[in-house]
Formats: structure tokens, C-alpha cells, sequence
């Protein structure tokens, strides 16, 4: 009889010993890590876990009340760590990242990501979308993360066991690492900023069109003739101009015409640029500064492929182009996002897709053109106004364009000279990497705070 109640007992210990390593199998709560990467290499500047959180249960849960934990061993000599989000559905200000120590296992630090109120719940059947995490030492001295415990070079999200989630102090997924701990806790949350990495900055700080330094960072200020515009038009470059306005350096584009004849004006840099961030802080106007109003006149900010035959397949083009009066069919002001996949001139066949919004646009605006995963998306303050890709996403590098140009056939019937004017505040763009708009505003911020006015690594 006592031996009998001894296996029982047993038994019921090695039960309970199972629903404290392994709850999700039994209980209502069951939520699942998926993770991936989009720093793979064994050696980084900065880990970058990337997490969703999947409710695989059958009861709504609270965020704030779980906590993920990515396990990883520190390099010696330990200098600590920082936290950053680049970016996430829930918004990055909901997301928040502290250090913990372990002893004795395979890894003697982790990183906590948890959820504010604000993060909201997760229902059955849902996940909390992208979590783009990163973090960093705080000296940016290198990280061998191939021997970290929770480290996968996967570039695709699935789920990951030696990602662990907790809810409350119930561990609900995962396979810790083992060893004591936690031991201690220390936050060091920093502000989401986009980190380091291959980069163009230009705040435009130059003297005139024939600064010698604007060759030497390569740009070119264009010149000549040929299109786009209406037919004769030439490319001036004596009408790209560097003024202070409000206290900083802008490039002001000036485009004239009297009617037949046009001076366009155009600057772009060389031919580098392929997936990762582009944004510019861009000035659009809805009248000219003197003269008759009407024209179709395009204010633009885009990459471009040059096409080498008709229908090139390599061609690519990702345009914000601004139309104040109109053009194109369109009777009044439209901002168009287009993605191209190629074209011909003659006769005309366009292969592209866009997106469109009728208003006025007139002011400073923020650009941003994410490039990454197959998808182009573009936003305006803030906002995504466009999510384009498939056949049309780009297939080789690009060079990064400002023009302001006259549309053939669409100048008024006046023989009154007349310029439009187009600004360009600055210009930025992150390689590689899909920052959020406020992650641009935060490295533009970052390199004016330091009295940098140009960097371009990529």
C-alpha cells in the first residue's frame, strides 16, 4: 500500500513538475514566440531580434501583463546594454526593454520586452504584429552572437522555443536556458533611434550651385537639355539655389517659362541606393512666385534606374511627384505615389502601379520611402499613404532625384514670364534598414544635434 501511494505521488509530482516547464499544453493561456532576424551575421554591431507574440489560446490576454525573453551571453569585458525598438504594430512607445542576469547555463543575460497599456490585448487567433527589437553595448564594441542561446539566423518569422513568454510569473512558452536567476533587473530602455549602419545625410549646406563639394559628394546639378518637360526646355543650374530659410539651409529649385520657352531645374546623386529608407523634407508650392498661374508643372522627390531599351526589366522608379494645378487628366492638385516596373516611349506603354491623393500639399512636408521583404510603402507626415510591390518592386540600385519640370502641352496661354518653386530641407537614407518616419526624424535630429551636415558611408 505504501509503495503503491509512493508512484502515486510520484506520478503527481512529475505532473506538476510538467505544467510548471511546459503550462501552454493544459492551460486557457497559450501564447507563442515567433521570431526571426534581420542581423544574421555571427558578429554584429547591435542584435536584432525580431519577435511576434501569437495567441494560440482561447482567452483574450492583456499585454502589459506579458513579458518575452530573448537569452543571449555577454561579451567580456561587460560594458552593459541598451534597448532600442525600431519599430512595431503597437507602436514603439508601448514597448518597452530591461536586462536580467542569469548564472550557471548557456546564457547570463537576457532581454525582457514587455507591453504598456497602451499595447492593448491579444485575442485568440491574433498576434501583436512586428516587433523590430535591436540592442546594442552601450560603447557599439562588437557582439558574437552565434554562440547565443536564443540566437536563429532565420530571416522569416516561425516560432521559436528558446524564446520564452511569461505571463505574470507563469512561464506559458519556451524552454528557458537553464542555470539560476533571474538574479537582478536593470532597465535601460533608450529612445528608438535607427542606429548605426551604412548612410547618406545631406542638410544642404552649400554656398552655391557651384560649390565644389556638391561634385565631391555626388550630386550633379543637371544641365543641357532632354526630357522630362515641355520640348526645348533646358536644365539651368544657375536656378538651384541654397538660401536661409527660417535658420537653415534649404536647395530651392526655381523653374521658369514665358510660355514657349523653360528653364527646369534638377539634382541628383549617383547611382547607389537599393533596398532600405529614403526621405527627404520637402517644400511643395501650389503657386509661382510671380507671373500667371496654371501651368502643370511637376515637383518631385524620387529614385530612378536609367532604362537602357524599351520595357527594360530592370528598370525601376519610386516616385513622390506633385502636381499643384493639375495635369495628366486631372483637373486640379494631386500627389502621386508611383512604383514602376518599366515603360517605352513610342509608342507610349506604362508598366507601373500608383496611388493618389487630391489635395493641396502646399508647405514642408516629410517623405519617406520604405524599400524592404518585397514591399514599397510610402508615407507623408507620418502616415502611409501607399503599399505597393510584387512584380513592381525594384530590381537594381537607383540614384535619389529632386526636379521641378513643366508637363509638354501644359503650359497657359500667356506669354508672361512666371517661376515655381520648389525646396528640399534634407535628404536621408538608411541601407538596408526599414525605419519608421519617426526613426528618420530621430537620426536627422541626431546628426543637426551634432553639427553634421553631411555623412555618406553607403
Amino acid at each position: 500500500m505504501k509503495k503503491r501511494t509512493l508512484t502515486a505521488l510520484t506520478a503527481a509530482a512529475l505532473t506538476v513538475a510538467g505544467l510548471a516547464t511546459e503550462p501552454s499544453a493544459f492551460a486557457a493561456d497559450a501564447l507563442t514566440a515567433h521570431h526571426r532576424t534581420s542581423a544574421a551575421a555571427a558578429s554584429v554591431d547591435q542584435v536584432e531580434p525580431w519577435l511576434k507574440v501569437v495567441n494560440t489560446g482561447t482567452t483574450t490576454v492583456p499585454l502589459s501583463e506579458v513579458k518575452v525573453r530573448y537569452y543571449f551571453q555577454s561579451d567580456i569585458p561587460d560594458v552593459g546594454y541598451r534597448f532600442a525598438c525600431s519599430w512595431a504594430v503597437r507602436g514603439c512607445g508601448n514597448v518597452t526593454g530591461q536586462f536580467g542576469t542569469l548564472s550557471g547555463g548557456p546564457a547570463d543575460r537576457y532581454l525582457e520586452v514587455g507591453f504598456t497599456a497602451g499595447a492593448g490585448t491579444l485575442s485568440p487567433g491574433t498576434d501583436t504584429g512586428d516587433l523590430q527589437l535591436r540592442f546594442y553595448r552601450s560603447n557599439w564594441s562588437r557582439i558574437v552572437q552565434s554562440d547565443d542561446y536564443s540566437y536563429r539566423a532565420d530571416s522569416t518569422y516561425s516560432a521559436w522555443n528558446r524564446v520564452t513568454v511569461h505571463r505574470g510569473g507563469t512561464l506559458l512558452w519556451g524552454t528557458p536556458p537553464g542555470g539560476t536567476g533571474p538574479t537582478t533587473s536593470t532597465t535601460t530602455t533608450t529612445p528608438s533611434n535607427p542606429g548605426s549602419g551604412p548612410a547618406l545625410f545631406d542638410d544642404f549646406n552649400y554656398a552655391s550651385s557651384g560649390d565644389s563639394r556638391i561634385a565631391q559628394r555626388g550630386w550633379t546639378v543637371r544641365s543641357g537639355g532632354g526630357g522630362p518637360g515641355v520640348p526645348g526646355a533646358t536644365w539651368d543650374p544657375s536656378r538651384v539655389t541654397f538660401p536661409t530659410v527660417g535658420g537653415q539651409k534649404v536647395m530651392r529649385l526655381d523653374s521658369w517659362n514665358n510660355g514657349s520657352a523653360a528653364a527646369q531645374t534638377e539634382v541628383f546623386h549617383q547611382r547607389k541606393f537599393f533596398e532600405g529608407t529614403y526621405a527627404a523634407r520637402v517644400k511643395f508650392s501650389d503657386a509661382p512666385v510671380f507671373g500667371p498661374d496654371g501651368d502643370h508643372v511637376v515637383q518631385t522627390f524620387f529614385t530612378i534606374t536609367p532604362l537602357n531599351a524599351p520595357m527594360d526589366p530592370n528598370y525601376g522608379e519610386l516616385d513622390f511627384e506633385y502636381l499643384p494645378n493639375g495635369g495628366w487628366g486631372e483637373p486640379a492638385n494631386i500627389m502621386y505615389e508611383t512604383t514602376w516596373e518599366t515603360y517605352q516611349n513610342e509608342p507610349w506603354v506604362a508598366d507601373n502601379v500608383h496611388t493618389e491623393q487630391r489635395q493641396s500639399w502646399a508647405g514642408w512636408h516629410d517623405l519617406v520611402i520604405q524599400v524592404g521583404g518585397g514591399r514599397v510603402k510610402y508615407f507623408i507626415d507620418g502616415t502611409q499613404v501607399a503599399d505597393h510591390g510584387d512584380r513592381y518592386y525594384p530590381e537594381t540600385p537607383m540614384s535619389i532625384n529632386f526636379n521641378l519640370w513643366f508637363i509638354s502641352g501644359g503650359l497657359v496661354g500667356s506669354g508672361a514670364e512666371r517661376a515655381y518653386q520648389q525646396e528640399v530641407d534634407w535628404v536621408y537614407f538608411a541601407k538596408d534598414r526599414v525605419l519608421s518616419p519617426a526613426q528618420v526624424t530621430s537620426a536627422v535630429n541626431g546628426y543637426r544635434g551634432s553639427g553634421v551636415d553631411h555623412v555618406d558611408n553607403v
